[in-house]
C-alpha cells in the first residue's frame, strides 16, 4: 500500500496550495461583490421607479417648480435628497431643489455634518437656527410625548423659511410605512379613517407639501443609506422616547410582515381603494338622500354577498402599486 506523509510533500507542493487556495477565494470575493452591485442597481432603479410613480401619480411637482426639501439628518431625508437629485437630472420638467435643515439647538448637534455633506453634493442649501428644542423641553413634561409640540414648531419655522426662499413646494421624507402607521395610529387611538396624504395645502395655505417618497418601503430606505454612508445625525428629542405609540405601531406592522408576507403592500394599496358608501361618514357619502332609482348598480349593496379574500401574494410593492398605474408614459418619463 502506497502512503504519502508530510515529510515527503516538497516545498513547491506547500506553496501551490495557498495559491489555489487565494484564486478561490479571489473568485468568491469578485462573485459576492458582483452580486451585490447587481442588488443595489436593482434598488436604485426601484427607488426612482416609485418615486416618480408618486410624482407623477399626484402631480407633485411641476415645470418651474421651486422645490424645499428638509434635510433633518436621517436616513428618509437624506435618501429623498437624493433620489430627487437622480430624478431632477432626466425628469420631463425643470425644478429647482434648495435642501434645508432646521438646527434646533439641541445638545451636541454636529452642526458641521450637513453643510459639509451638501456642499459635497453641490446642492444649494440653508441652514435655519431655532431653538424649539428648549421650548419643547420647558413645555413637555418628562416622560411625556414630544413629537406633537415639537412637530408644529418645526412645521411653522419651515412655512417662513420656504416664504423667505421663494419656494412653492416643501418635500418632506415620509415614506409608505410611516403612511401606514399613521392610519393606524388615527385608527387605534384617535377613532378616525387618516393617514399622512402624499400631497396636500400647507396651514397658512401658500405652499404644497408633497411627500415623494410615499410609495418606497423603510426597509429599501434603509438598505440605500447603509450602501451611500450617508453621515446619518441622531435626534435625541422624539428620537429618544423608545415607548412612542407610534414605534410600537411600526413594530407591529413589522411583525405582520414577518407573519404574513404581502400584508403590508395590500393594506397599503387599501388606502387608494376607499368605498364611502361602505363606511358610516355622512359626511362623505348621502345616506339619507338615498333613493331607489330602478336601475341595477355594479357597485351596489353586496350586504348579502359572501366574503372572500384571496391570499395576499409575498410581492415586492412595485407589484400592488402597479394596478395605480393608468399613466405609464408619464412614469416613464421621470424614472427611466
Amino acid at each position: 500500500m502506497l502512503t504519502h506523509s508530510i515529510a515527503d510533500t516538497t516545498s513547491a507542493e506547500f506553496l501551490e496550495a495557498p495559491k489555489e487556495l487565494d484564486i478561490a477565494t479571489d473568485r468568491y470575493s469578485h462573485a459576492a461583490r458582483t452580486k451585490h452591485e447587481r442588488e443595489m442597481h436593482k434598488l436604485e432603479k426601484r427607488l426612482c421607479r416609485l418615486t416618480g410613480q408618486a410624482i407623477v401619480d399626484f402631480n407633485m411637482i411641476e415645470e418651474g417648480d421651486r422645490v424645499m426639501v428638509c434635510v433633518s439628518g436621517g436616513k428618509d431625508s437624506y435618501s429623498m435628497l437624493d433620489i430627487l437629485l437622480k430624478l431632477q437630472a432626466r425628469a420631463p420638467v425643470r425644478f429647482e431643489l434648495i435642501a434645508v435643515n432646521l438646527d434646533q439647538k439641541q445638545p451636541g448637534f454636529p452642526e458641521h455634518i450637513l453643510p459639509e455633506y451638501l456642499k459635497s453634493r453641490a446642492v444649494p442649501f440653508h441652514i435655519e437656527e431655532q431653538d424649539t428644542y428648549s421650548i419643547v423641553k420647558r413645555v413637555v413634561k418628562e416622560g411625556k410625548t414630544m413629537c406633537s409640540l415639537c412637530s408644529r414648531l418645526r412645521r411653522g419655522a419651515l412655512y417662513k423659511v420656504a416664504s423667505e426662499l421663494g419656494c412653492n413646494k416643501i418635500a418632506l421624507g415620509h415614506h409608505r410605512d410611516d403612511i401606514l402607521q399613521t392610519f393606524l395610529l388615527n385608527l387605534f387611538f384617535g377613532g378616525r379613517l387618516k393617514s399622512m396624504p402624499p400631497k396636500l395645502l400647507s396651514d397658512e395655505g401658500n405652499h404644497i407639501v408633497i411627500r415623494p417618497m410615499a410609495y418606497v418601503s423603510e426597509t429599501d430606505l434603509q438598505a440605500w443609506s447603509e450602501e451611500q454612508a450617508f453621515p446619518i445625525i441622531p435626534c435625541t428629542l422624539c428620537g429618544s422616547q423608545e415607548n412612542l405609540q407610534r414605534k410600537q405601531v411600526g413594530n407591529l406592522l413589522r411583525q405582520w410582515d414577518q407573519q404574513f408576507p404581502g400584508r403590508i403592500n395590500t393594506m397599503f394599496s387599501a388606502l387608494t381603494k376607499a368605498v364611502p358608501s361602505h363606511l358610516l361618514d355622512p359626511n362623505l357619502f348621502d345616506f339619507k338622500g338615498l333613493q331607489t332609482t330602478g336601475q341595477a348598480d355594479a357597485d351596489g349593496d353586496k350586504a348579502f354577498d359572501e366574503e372572500r379574500f384571496s391570499p395576499a401574494p409575498a410581492v415586492h410593492a412595485s407589484g400592488v402599486l402597479g394596478e395605480l398605474m393608468g399613466n405609464s408614459a408619464k412614469r416613464n418619463a421621470w424614472s427611466d
